[in-house]
């Protein structure tokens, strides 16, 4: 397991952006399948975006595509997920987590490893 760290939530007008990065610690991102789940104020934690570790392929929900990109920069050992068009159904607590080595990427939480502790973002009307 490594250690994950997520930053940039905050409150945004509906229609604005941000950036939610997630950065570990105690071992290598790349060669770990990322993904970002959020959940909203009494729903369950829902899937929004992974990114394979290896050729960079990625994969949204219907909800978030076309909005959202998930990104990773090696180098930094760190993971983006960039949020356009925001609405204020996208508020919630967002939390990135990493799947075992060199392993497929799914949108189950079953089948990630690691996680950070969540980072919120609200998006007002």
């Amino acid at each position: 397991q490594v250690q994950l760290v997520e930053s940039g939530g905050g409150l945004v007008q509906a229609g604005g952006s941000l950036r939610l990065s997630c950065a570990a610690s105690g071992g290598t991102l790349n060669n770990r399948a990322m993904g970002w789940f959020r959940q909203g104020p009494g729903k369950e934690r829902e899937f929004v975006a992974h990114i394979s570790w290896i050729g960079g392929f990625t994969s949204y929900s219907d909800s978030v595509k076309g909005r959202f990109t998930i990104s990773r920069d090696k180098a930094a050992n760190t993971v983006y997920l960039q949020m356009s068009s925001l609405k204020p159904e996208d508020t919630a607590v967002y939390t990135c987590a990493a799947q075992p080595p060199y392993s497929a990427p799914s949108s189950h939480v079953r089948d990630y490893d690691s996680w950070g502790q969540g980072t919120q973002v609200t998006v007002s009307s």
